[in-house]
């Protein structure tokens, strides 16, 4: 009697269990459900507020009211390496005749969106653009260097197709730079904001210790799962097709990377860095814009970089005496 009772009563404990694991999984399901649910409501609607001008260039575009000759513009490379003031001194302008107007991960698409919202101040410019690996290659999905403008035309199907579910980071960066890209629109951060110090030039003031370099580029992370066949590459290099009649004059720049790296003995990197400098002076004898491939630098060495990619406050009058001469005015 008592053992019948306690096979009875182990039974009825195996049936709880399995009942309560079905109840867990089919909540983690709901909630996986409502939080998918919630998620793609909010890429929605920041598709609607989404703005091609990201608050990064729009505080930027002050400098503009100088109406500059010369417009330095793009990604990081820009940012960090090319001094307006120094410039303006080697075409023999004024201070505020060159400006500085790239920011971090800049991207072609909203470059040109600032170009078609005030002609007037890049019509008569000759306007200069660096580009990226990134850019173009599909393979590169972060959340720190992902184009958003690309990202606001894919859609939110395809975008949670694309990131999830390993790059969920990407999606939260699309949503938070999409409130704040409206948000400078609505303050007119554009047209009212302060004018960044030095015409917009930025400068790395430290060195990047000697175990965080990477040990060759042809891995770096901008070139993972290389492939050039995606909407970024189309979008991006449409992007640079468009600047050229809206512009005086459109050069874009391929920069270099850091002396330490050798492209004779890296075949992964020598060959993904070709197709993707081939890619866009194809677009540039097509569209009409220069294209200048800096390789290297002379005078630029080893200790004038912060890391593999900028130079440090010593790198600065060297890449800018090198790039300014060579652009075909």
């Amino acid at each position: 009697m008592m053992r019948g009772l306690s096979l009875s009563e182990k039974g009825s404990f195996r049936r709880v269990q399995a009942a309560s694991a079905r109840w867990v999984a089919g909540l983690l399901a709901l909630t996986a459900v409502a939080w998918l649910a919630a998620l793609a409501g909010l890429l929605a609607i920041a598709d609607r507020v989404h703005d091609d001008v990201p608050v990064l260039l729009a505080v930027k575009l002050p400098l503009l009211s100088s109406r500059p000759e010369l417009i330095f513009a793009g990604e990081s490379r820009t940012l960090y390496q090319v001094d307006p003031s120094l410039a303006a001194q080697l075409i023999g302008k004024p201070q505020g005749a060159v400006v500085n107007i790239a920011y971090d991960a800049g991207e072609p698409l909203a470059l040109l969106a600032a170009m078609r919202r005030e002609p007037d101040r890049f019509v008569k410019a000759h306007v200069v653009v660096s580009v990226a690996p990134f850019l173009f290659n599909e393979g590169v999905r972060s959340a720190a260097v992902y184009p958003q403008d690309v990202a606001a035309r894919l859609g939110v199907i395809e975008q949670m197709a694309s990131f999830l579910p390993l790059r969920v980071g990407t999606l939260i960066r699309i949503i938070r730079e999409a409130f704040a890209a409206r948000l400078a629109v609505d303050q007119h951060l554009a047209d009212v904001g302060p004018r960044p110090a030095a015409f917009g030039l930025k400068i790395i003031d430290r060195t990047q210790p000697d175990d965080r370099w990477p040990a060759d580029i042809g891995s770096h992370a901008h070139y993972a799962n290389w492939d050039l066949s995606g909407p970024k590459a189309r979008f991006e290099i449409g992007a640079l097709c468009g600047m050229v009649a809206l512009a005086r004059k459109v050069t874009v720049v391929v920069p270099p990377w850091a002396p330490r790296y050798d492209r004779a003995r890296d075949s992964e990197w020598r060959d993904k860095d070709d197709q993707y400098a081939a890619l866009v002076t194809d677009a540039g004898r097509r569209c009409g814009f220069d294209v200048l491939n800096m390789a290297s630098v002379p005078g630029l060495e080893q200790g004038n970089y912060a890391d593999e990619m900028h130079v440090n406050a010593s790198g600065v009058p060297i890449y800018t005496r090198y790039l300014v001469p060579r652009l075909k005015r």
